[in-house]
């Protein structure tokens, strides 16, 4: 029979601000610690909105968590022209990606409008190269993943070739 539930935080694993969560369950005077481990089941969606808060928060950098998955986002964001640079730092086994966001120095509006997660762990979303998307009629672009690398629907339809649909940006 449980007495109580004591919750508490025992510690911070990653100082990006992953919490390591446990319980105190109260058996019958005895106290046992069960701990719950937060593991990120969508990293890409986590980029996303890490640049999505940042965007809203009118912050001029941001850092997050590195992949070579997510080098390649930022890579083509650069290359669109929807962010102002990036730096890859390479410290410890992940490193971090720090991304310079893009304001319009008149209007202090940012050149990303939306950021939409497409696929998920959960429902993967694959099209081909006939049937590629077409964000706001051309004017956004979508990022797929293809067996030639990550790349714009635009130079995925180019090279005829298919793939995940991670994301629309415009």
């Amino acid at each position: 029979m449980v007495k109580s539930i004591i919750p508490f935080v025992t510690e911070n694993i990653i100082p990006w601000r992953r919490i390591l969560k446990g319980y105190f369950l109260i058996l019958s005077g005895k106290s046992r610690l069960i701990k719950h481990f937060i593991f990120m089941t969508d990293p890409i969606a986590d980029y996303l909105t890490r640049l999505r808060n940042a965007i809203m928060a009118h912050h001029r950098v941001v850092e997050v968590p590195a992949s070579n998955l997510k080098k390649s986002i930022t890579k083509i964001l650069f290359e669109k022209g929807y962010i102002l640079n990036y730096k890859f730092i390479e410290d410890g086994p992940q490193g971090t990606i720090k991304v310079a966001l893009k304001y319009d120095p008149v209007t202090k509006q940012n050149a990303i409008k939306k950021l939409k997660r497409v696929s998920s762990p959960g429902l993967r979303q694959y099209t081909g190269y006939k049937d590629m998307p077409r964000v706001i009629n051309g004017l956004g672009i979508a990022i797929i993943s293809t067996s030639k690398g990550v790349m714009t629907n635009k130079e995925a339809a180019a090279e005829k070739i298919g793939g995940e649909v991670l994301c629309y940006i415009y």
